[in-house]
């Protein structure tokens, strides 16, 4: 049923159940007004059943009441058939309340879609706006595109994407992303994407879709009741009939017994609660920066037994600067900036920004993934990237390496360093004390990617890897796992290894269009510490589904028990049934909660 029907549902349950109410306490002087009461409480529970019966989809919780309370009017039982429909639809209606406070709190939380832009003086739409538009966001408006600030300084919220409170200030060149808010001044923004490809639209296209990827308990849900249901039913029949021929009683209170356990047996409990848990820990990531891309995905991430690191943009910052330059031609730095020019990779940055001088469009480039840029410059054939790339010896040098040849002859080389981010030494320490093994694989040299895993306390450290290489190393790490393996990566050189692994979480601040699809999970701030706070928050969701599923299953069966037996009353039954579901739900909402919880 649809967001707008359930609204519409609850927007008359409450006077529907008072005039039900009252015509129950009319019946016990007229009692046609208990079927009136019964109706009215429970009309929309027989219409679904019957609804649900065409379609073929017999066994419910609806079928389970209407069959109950239509036993016990043959019997006459009316005041019990009238009050089970009553109490029924108050406790859906507060399950409805629980499960649209969790949606709205989601909603308020992922409130970031722009509403409008303002281009050339007016107020258009963001889906309208095209690359290399300026666009200006004025104080208390939303960054409806991502871009880079040309002109203006200002402090900027992204509280609702990365889950970091304190705002951010940003000034002219400085990369902005959509659905931060302006807290001041007049920002000048020159976008960079278009509506459907920016943050904004990629977070909420993930949160949208984040459901549609159940977990197995989610799964295991489904495939109980569909044969818990019939086997209920087929007791139910057994109770009401076999006992009355075997003992030669009468059939009234054993067809009593039948109709109360049809009532407990309602999975109402495990059906909202289990798939509401999930949901509210989805949430509860994003409140944190995190975006979960499903269910299935918590369970994974919930058990891991390594957690394997990219190292430059990931444990790094991956702002680069040149450190020294060691050349056999004058020209080098200029060539090694012109065949550098197309790309975003981090050292590109670092070397474009070192030569200083504006560089013209260049149209002969090639990137290769994971080994460096191929280009035509000047008429001469230029390479820089690693030294197996360029086809030269490689030198110990304590940072990155690019190695650069003109016309196939070696011309010299750039060092380019690194800075380790502020919280990876946290991230590490955090994840051993869990007992959770880290390791980083890396494209730098050995060198340098030993002075980061002795510097982090890492357990291993693999370096000068391409792509297949990286991927070859985590096939062998997943085989050789006794839990789930994490990548965390951002580059594009990330993108095979986040799709290999059991959960991809791709830093998603700086990180690469293609490594963001490719993973499973994206953190929003590129701080290595999320990885630590989604793994928690998983373990957290997963062991308030797993109480969910242990206390709805066993209240289900002591009372099945109790009410085949006879010890428990309709009424009770339903107060049973209401009770645990309410119980149930709101323990699920617990997972929406990570403030001091993590």
């Amino acid at each position: 049923m649809c967001e707008h029907e359930h609204h519409h549902e609850n927007s008359y349950v409450i006077p529907r159940i008072a005039a039900a109410l009252i015509l129950f306490a009319c019946g016990f002087w007229f009692k046609p007004l208990f079927l009136v009461s019964y109706l009215l409480a429970g009309g929309d529970v027989l219409f679904k059943a019957l609804r649900n019966i065409i379609k073929g989809q017999i066994f419910d919780e609806n079928f389970l009441m209407g069959l109950a309370t239509i036993g016990a009017i043959c019997i006459k039982e009316y005041p019990e058939a009238v009050m089970v429909m009553i109490l029924y639809q108050i406790g859906e209606y507060f399950q409805h309340r629980a499960v649209e406070k969790s949606r709205h709190s989601i909603t308020k939380l992922m409130d970031i879609r722009p509403d409008y832009a303002n281009l050339n003086g007016e107020k258009v739409s963001p889906k309208s706006v095209k690359i290399g538009d300026i666009i200006a966001v004025k104080t208390g408006e939303k960054i409806p595109l991502d871009g880079v600030v040309i002109e203006g300084e200002a402090s900027v919220d992204c509280s609702a994407l990365t889950g970091e409170s304190v705002p951010v200030r940003v000034k002219s060149g400085d990369n902005v992303i959509s659905g931060c808010i302006n807290l001041d001044g007049v920002l000048q923004i020159k976008v960079t994407k278009e509506f459907g490809e920016s943050t904004v639209s990629r977070i909420l296209e993930l949160v949208e879709h984040a459901s549609s990827k159940k977990a197995k308990a989610e799964n295991f849900i489904t495939k109980f009741a569909k044969y818990y249901t019939p086997a209920v039913v087929l007791l139910a029949i057994i109770i009401a009939f076999l006992p009355p021929f075997l003992m030669h009683t009468g059939f009234t209170p054993w067809i009593q017994r039948a109709l109360t356990f049809l009532v407990i047996s309602c999975p109402c409990a495990l059906v909202i609660s289990v798939p509401l848990s999930f949901f509210a820990g989805i949430g509860g990531a994003s409140r944190e920066g995190i975006l979960i891309k499903g269910s299935s995905y918590i369970e994974t991430l919930s058990k891991p037994s390594v957690v394997v690191f990219d190292k430059t943009g990931t444990l790094t910052k991956g702002v680069f600067k040149v450190t020294e330059i060691v050349s056999q031609n004058p020209d080098l730095l200029r060539y090694a900036a012109l065949a550098e020019s197309a790309s975003s990779h981090p050292i590109a940055a670092a070397i474009k920004k070192e030569y200083g001088k504006k560089i013209p469009p260049q149209n002969n480039i090639r990137e290769i993934a994971g080994s460096g840029v191929e280009a035509v410059i000047d008429g001469k054939k230029i390479l820089a990237g690693n030294a197996r790339f360029v086809g030269t010896k490689p030198v110990n040098k304590d940072g990155t390496v690019v190695y650069v040849s003109i016309d196939g002859e070696f011309a010299g080389y750039i060092v380019i360093s690194d800075e380790i981010k502020e919280d990876a030494h946290s991230a590490v320490s955090d994840l051993k004390k869990m007992g959770i093994a880290t390791e980083m694989l890396s494209g730098d040299t050995y060198k340098t990617a030993v002075s980061v895993q002795q510097t982090l306390g890492l357990d291993k450290a693999y370096a000068e890897l391409l792509p297949e290489d990286k991927v070859n190393k985590l096939e062998e790490l997943i085989t050789n796992s006794s839990g789930s393996v994490i990548f965390a990566g951002d580059g594009i050189n990330d993108a095979p290894v986040l799709t290999r692994a059991d959960i991809g979480i791709a830093m998603g601040g700086l990180g690469s269009d293609a490594a963001i699809e490719a993973a499973d999970v994206v953190i929003m701030d590129d701080k290595p510490s999320k990885v630590v706070t989604a793994i928690k928050i998983s373990k957290r969701t997963m062991n308030i589904v797993k109480e969910n599923i242990a206390f709805a299953l066993g209240v289900k069966v002591l009372f099945l028990i109790l009410g085949g037996f006879g010890f428990i009353t309709m009424w009770g039954a339903v107060f049973a049934d209401v009770g645990v579901s309410l119980i149930a739900i709101l323990n699920s909402l617990r997972a929406i909660r990570t403030k001091n919880k993590i």
